[in-house]
C-alpha cells in the first residue's frame, strides 16, 4: 500500500515552467541564457509568445529582427508555443471583478464577446501565417471573464495555463493547467505551471532559476505531459474548489 502511494505521487507531481512575455522586444540576452540553460537539462518549457506586441513597456528593449525564425526554432526542439494575448496592452480596469480575482489591468476582461473574439481571431491569424500551431492560451495578466472563454472555444483553443488547482482540471468545457505562484515553487504533491517574467530579472534571479532548475530536473515536465493529467474527480473537484475559494477570498483585499 506504502509503494502504491509512494508512486501515485511520485506520477502526479511536477511543474511545468511557463515563460511570460516572450515578444520581439524584449531581453534577448537573458532568454538565450534561459535556452541554453534548458537544452542543458533537456526542458521543454511553454512559452507564452504576444504576437503583435505594442506594450510601451516591453518595445523599450531591443527588436529581435529574427524573432519568428526563432519561434520555430523552439517549436523545432518540442517547446510549446502559447498565446499570451494579441497586443499585450492593457486598456480596461478589472477592479478584481475578473474571473480569479487577480485585479489589475485588462487586455481581455470587460471587452464585449465579439472584441475579444477578434483580438484572438487576428493574433490565431499572425501565428498561422507563421506556420506555428497554437494549442494554448494565457491572459496577460491572469484576467479573463466568460466571454473570454466563449471566444476562445470558438477559435477552438481549449487549453488555459492559468487558474486555480492542485491538477489540471476541466471547466467550462475547457482544460486548465493551474498556475499558483508568482515564484518557483514545487510542491510535494499536484501539477502546477510557473509563473516567469525574466524581463524583470536581475542576476540574482537568474542564478536562483538555474539552481531550481538543477535541484529539479526529474520533476519538471512539459505541456503534453501536464495536459494529460487533467483530472475532473471528485476528489480533485473538491480540492480545487477549496483552493479557488481560498485564493479568490485572499486575493480580494
Amino acid at each position: 500500500m506504502f509503494n502504491f502511494i509512494k508512486k501515485y505521487i511520485s506520477e502526479n507531481t511536477g511543474i511545468l515552467i511557463r515563460l511570460d512575455d516572450i515578444a520581439e522586444n524584449m531581453n534577448w540576452p537573458l532568454m538565450k541564457r534561459c535556452e541554453l540553460l534548458f537544452d542543458k537539462y533537456n526542458i521543454k518549457p511553454l512559452l507564452g509568445v504576444v504576437s503583435n506586441n505594442q506594450d510601451p513597456e516591453l518595445l523599450s528593449y531591443k527588436k529581435n529582427n529574427n524573432f519568428w525564425n526563432q519561434i520555430r526554432s523552439w517549436k523545432e526542439k518540442n517547446w510549446e508555443i502559447s498565446m499570451h494575448g494579441f497586443t499585450h496592452v492593457y486598456d480596461k480596469e478589472t477592479n478584481k471583478k475578473d474571473f480569479f480575482n487577480y485585479g489589475g489591468r485588462s487586455e481581455f476582461f470587460g471587452h464585449s464577446y465579439d472584441e475579444q473574439f477578434k483580438r484572438i481571431k487576428k493574433s490565431l491569424e499572425i501565428f498561422k501565417k507563421e506556420n506555428i500551431e497554437i494549442r494554448s492560451f494565457f491572459a496577460p495578466n491572469h484576467t479573463y471573464d466568460q466571454n473570454t472563454f466563449f471566444a476562445l472555444k470558438e477559435n477552438n483553443i481549449t487549453n488555459i495555463i492559468d487558474g486555480y488547482g492542485l491538477m489540471p482540471f476541466k471547466k467550462y468545457e475547457l482544460n486548465f493547467i493551474p498556475q499558483l505562484f508568482y515564484k518557483e515553487i514545487l510542491l510535494p504533491f499536484g501539477i502546477q505551471s510557473t509563473q516567469i517574467h525574466l524581463n524583470y530579472w536581475k542576476e540574482a534571479d537568474f542564478i536562483n532559476f538555474e539552481k531550481f532548475i538543477i535541484k529539479n530536473k526529474s520533476k519538471i515536465i512539459s505541456y503534453d505531459q501536464a495536459i494529460k493529467k487533467v483530472n475532473n474527480s471528485f476528489f480533485y473537484k473538491s480540492i480545487n474548489w477549496l483552493l479557488e475559494k481560498t485564493l479568490k477570498i485572499i486575493r480580494s483585499f
